[in-house]
């Protein structure tokens, strides 16, 4: 009775995703059909589905660039005219963009994809947790190398004569009591990165946020690093243990495309 019930369970929920994603697709294509805007009752008695579920799916359209809304109408987005795109019109961080998403939704820890200027680092895409207690990292802002876990895989991967500019040329400031401001220790950190594939930080940049990061190299530049960020509360082996496993994986569908 019980493995029929958990049967009869899973056909519901692979019934209710089929059905969401059906009815995505009919609003697209009842939307770019008509040709004009379109309010959400027109499109919810068209279509024959509940205003409730309607609003859900029109905001993620719209979030993801598939709708666009002006007031209470929704019209064709950018976002369907990049489904038509070449793949080398794609920038990075469109590239980028679906994986950071999918490696937020499979730990729902705060995810980031960081590209290096110079001596910093810019988050280029982010998806923040959906927890409660979470951390979020605002994109278009650079920062520091040292105290972040993205900023310590890149720096991982540069030579030794990259590495030695970098001390030469900067300051390793102090953000939190953790942060690691000694070049020595720095240095041996990131022999480690260099052997391990992946960068750890404790509370160096924020205090109460662990993370992990991994570099990211396509045909066989460099390209970014993405990182995972978790509240201390929560961080502990067997979480980090999966975290890195996710972004191997994340990282080598990047390297892979």
């Amino acid at each position: 009775m019980g493995d029929n019930g958990t049967a009869a369970a899973s056909n519901s929920t692979q019934a209710s995703q089929v059905k969401s994603a059906t009815r995505t697709l009919d609003i697209i294509e009842y939307v770019v059909a008509h040709g004009r805007p379109l309010v959400a009752q027109e499109i919810a008695v068209a279509l024959g589905i509940p205003v409730s579920s309607l609003s859900y799916l029109l905001g993620t359209l719209v979030d993801r660039g598939y709708l666009a809304r002006d007031g209470r109408r929704y019209s064709a987005g950018p976002g369907l005219e990049r489904l038509q795109a070449r793949p080398g019109d794609f920038t990075l961080a469109e590239r980028v963009a679906p994986l950071v998403r999918t490696l937020r939704v499979q730990r729902n820890e705060t995810v980031a994809f960081w590209v290096r200027h110079g001596w910093e680092v810019e988050p280029v895409v982010t998806e923040s947790s959906g927890q409660a207690l979470r951390y979020a990292v605002d994109t278009g802002r650079r920062v520091p190398m040292h105290p972040l876990a993205g900023g310590k895989a890149l720096l991982g991967s540069l030579t030794p004569e990259e590495l030695d500019r970098f001390f030469a040329e900067t300051r390793l400031d102090r953000f939190t009591p953790q942060t690691i401001t000694s070049e020595a220790r720095l240095r041996k950190q990131l022999a480690d990165v260099r052997r391990t594939g992946f960068a750890y930080t404790d509370e160096e940049y924020t205090l109460g946020i662990n993370s992990i990061g991994r570099v990211v190299t396509i045909g066989g530049d460099v390209v970014g690093a993405l990182s995972i960020a978790i509240p201390k509360a929560r961080y502990g082996e067997t979480l980090a243990a999966r975290a890195t496993d996710l972004l191997a994986r994340t990282a080598g569908l990047l390297e892979a495309s």
